[in-house]
C-alpha cells in the first residue's frame, strides 16, 4: 500500500489539487436525550421555543419526541462547524431551562434507566403529508425492532472535498469519462476503505462500555453485572455498534454492495422492494391506520444501519437513492461514532482533525472491491473490537493475517502520518495522531475505559455517573457566550420553522394513500 499511496500523494503535491485537497468540508449532527433533572426521559413535546421539528435547518427530532438532533450547516473548517453546534447547545439548553420542569440532555450514546416502552414517544411532525410519512416510518421501526433500541444516540460526521479538487485529482488519476461518476467511485474507494479499517475508530473513540440494566432484558456473555446496579463490558468499547444497538439479523444478510455506486443502489432497491413476510404479517393498515409504510425488508433506505453512507442532498420529496443515482455521490456520513460524554458537545476538534485525516487516507489509498470472504472478515473484526477491543491479546484478520490489535492500529498510524503535508492546520493533525498513539498503547486512556473508571473510582452507577455529566454541561452551555446576532438567527430560524410547517399542512393536495404510494414508487 505504501508505494500507490506515496505515488497519489507525489502527485498531488506537484498539482493544482494540492490547495483544494486540503479543503476538507464538513458537518456535523449530534442526537440526544431529553431529559429532566433526576435524569427520567422528558415526556414533553419538542419545546415550541424550538421551532418545529419538520422544517427546521438546524434543530429537530430523530425517532422519539425527546430524541433531539442538532445539525450544523456545512462548514469549512471542523472549528467552524464545531461553533455552530456550540451556538446550537447553548440555545437549545436556554430553552430547556424555561421547560415548566426544567429539562437537560443526556450526555451519552447509550440511554439512562428506562421504565418501559411506553414512556418513549414516538416523534410528531404535525399534518401534513411527509410529516405523517416521518411519523409512520417510525412506527414501523417501532413494530421491526422495538422502541428501546431507537433511543440510542450518536454523533454523524459528514465530510466531502472541495469541487474544486475534482477535476484536477480525475487528470492525476487519468480517469476519462463523465466527472460526477468519476467523483462516485472515488467517494466508494474512501468507503470500502473505511469499512476494512473503522475498527480502529471504534477503539480510538468508542464510549459505550456501559449500560443500565434497563436497557435489555437478555444480556450477551461478555457484559458484567457491577456493585452499582450496571451492565459493563470489562473490555469492550462501543456497545451502541453491538447486536445491542444498530445491528440485527436480518439487515447483516442483506449483503448491501459497496463496490461502486450502480451495485449499492441495486443491492439497496432491492432490499427496499422485496416483501419480508415476517413484516408483512405485522400489517400495513390496522383499524384503518398505519403502523408501517409497508412490509418489506426495508421501508425506505434510511432504514439500513450502515456505519458510513454515501449522501447527497436532495430535493423536497425526493428519495435519497434517487437523488444518488441522478448526480452521484456528494458526501459521505460516518455513523459508527458514539457520544463522549466527557466532552460537551460529544465530539472535540482533536477528533474531527483526526477524522478528516483518516478519511482523507481512506480516499488516497488503494481501494480493492470487497468480496463475501472480505466482507465476513471485516464483521468480524469489528465485532471484535466492539466487545473486548482493550484486550492486550486481540487479534484481527488483516489482508489474510492475523495480528495484534495494537499492531494493526500502529500500521495505519503510520501512513495518516504521511497525509499530513497536503493537509491545513497540519501541525494539530500531527498532534491529533500522536495523541491517538498513545490510545494505542495505553488503553486506559480511551474513553471507553474512562467511563468504567470514573464509575468505580466514585462508586456510581452508569445512569449516575451520566446524570452528574448532564448537569455539568448543562452549566457549560448555558455559561458559554453567543454574540446577539447568533441569538437573534436562531429565533429567527424557529419562528420560519413554524411558518414553514403551517403552510404545508394548509396547501396539502391529494389524500395522503396517494401521497404515499406515489412516494413509494418513484
Amino acid at each position: 500500500m505504501h508505494s500507490t499511496l506515496n505515488a497519489s500523494l507525489e502527485a498531488l503535491a506537484n498539482s493544482p489539487a494540492a490547495i483544494s485537497a486540503a479543503n476538507l468540508q464538513c458537518g456535523i449532527e449530534k442526537e440526544g436525550l431529553r431529559i429532566t433533572i433526576d435524569g427520567r426521559l422528558a415526556q414533553t413535546s419538542h419545546p415550541g421555543k424550538l421551532g418545529a421539528s419538520l422544517t427546521h435547518p438546524s434543530i429537530t427530532t430523530d425517532y422519539a419526541e425527546s430524541l433531539l438532533e442538532l445539525i450544523t450547516p456545512v462548514a469549512a473548517t471542523p472549528m467552524q462547524a464545531l461553533n455552530m453546534l456550540q451556538s446550537l447547545h447553548s440555545y437549545t439548553a436556554m430553552q430547556l431551562q424555561q421547560q415548566p420542569i426544567p429539562e437537560q440532555i443526556w450526555p451519552a450514546s447509550m440511554p439512562g434507566y428506562l421504565q418501559g416502552e411506553d414512556e418513549i414517544i414516538i416523534a410528531h411532525y404535525g399534518d401534513s403529508h411527509i410529516g405523517h410519512l416521518k411519523h409512520i416510518y417510525r412506527k414501523g421501526l417501532t413494530l421491526r425492532y422495538g422502541k428501546i433500541m431507537q433511543t440510542i444516540a450518536g454523533i454523524h460526521y459528514n465530510f466531502s472535498i472541495d469541487k474544486a479538487f475534482w477535476p484536477h485529482f480525475q487528470r492525476i488519476r487519468s480517469a476519462k469519462g463523465d466527472p460526477n461518476e468519476f467523483r462516485s467511485a472515488c467517494y466508494f474507494d474512501l468507503i470500502r476503505n473505511f469499512r476494512r479499517h473503522s475498527w480502529l475508530l471504534t477503539y480510538l473513540f468508542g464510549a459505550c462500555s456501559a449500560l443500565d440494566p434497563s436497557f435489555t432484558e437478555q444480556r450477551p456473555t461478555y457484559l458484567e453485572s457491577d456493585n452499582c446496579n450496571s451492565l459493563i463490558g470489562p473490555k469492550a468499547t462501543s456497545l451502541r455498534m453491538s447486536e445491542l444497538g444498530y445491528s440485527n439479523k436480518i439487515q447483516a444478510s442483506l449483503n448491501i454492495c459497496f463496490n461502486d455506486l450502480d451495485s449499492y443502489c441495486k443491492s439497496l432497491l432491492h432490499a427496499i422492494n422485496t416483501p419480508y413476510s415476517k413484516y408483512e404479517k405485522l400489517g400495513i393498515k390496522v383499524d384503518g391506520k398505519y403502523c408501517q409504510l409497508n412490509g418489506n425488508i426495508l421501508q425506505v433506505e434510511n432504514e439500513f444501519y450502515s456505519d458510513i453512507r454515501p449522501k447527497r442532498v436532495i430535493r423536497s420529496g425526493q428519495k435519497p437513492i434517487h437523488a444518488l443515482l441522478a448526480d452521484g455521490v456528494e458526501y459521505v456520513e460516518v455513523r459508527s461514532l458514539d457520544i463522549n460524554p466527557f466532552l460537551p458537545m460529544g465530539i472535540d476538534l482533536q477528533q474531527c482533525d483526526f477524522l478528516n485525516c483518516f478519511l482523507l487516507w481512506c480516499l488516497l489509498s488503494p481501494s480493492p472491491v470487497i468480496d463475501d470472504e472480505l466482507s465476513q472478515q471485516i464483521t468480524a473484526n469489528h465485532d471484535l473490537v466492539v466487545q473486548s477491543g482493550r484486550r492486550p491479546d486481540v487479534k484481527l484478520q488483516c489482508q489474510g493475517k492475523s495480528i495484534l490489535l495494537q499492531q494493526a492500529a500502529n500500521n495505519i498510524l503510520s501512513e495518516l502520518r504521511q497525509i499530513i503535508p497536503i493537509m491545513n492546520r497540519s501541525k494539530a493533525v500531527l498532534t491529533a495522531i500522536d495523541a491517538m498513539i498513545e490510545r494505542i498503547k495505553q488503553p486506559d486512556l480511551t474513553p471507553s475505559a474512562q467511563i468504567l473508571a470514573q464509575m468505580q473510582e466514585h462508586q456510581l452507577s452508569y445512569s449516575q455517573l451520566m446524570q452528574k455529566l448532564a448537569q455539568q454541561q448543562h452549566e457549560h452551555h448555558l455559561r458559554q457566550p453567543m454574540d446577539h446576532a447568533t441569538k437573534v438567527d436562531l429565533e429567527n430560524q424557529c419562528h420560519k420553522s413554524i411558518e414553514q410547517r403551517k403552510a404545508l399542512e394548509a396547501n396539502q393536495q391529494d389524500s395522503f394513500d396517494d401521497y404515499l404510494s406515489d412516494y413509494l414508487t418513484q
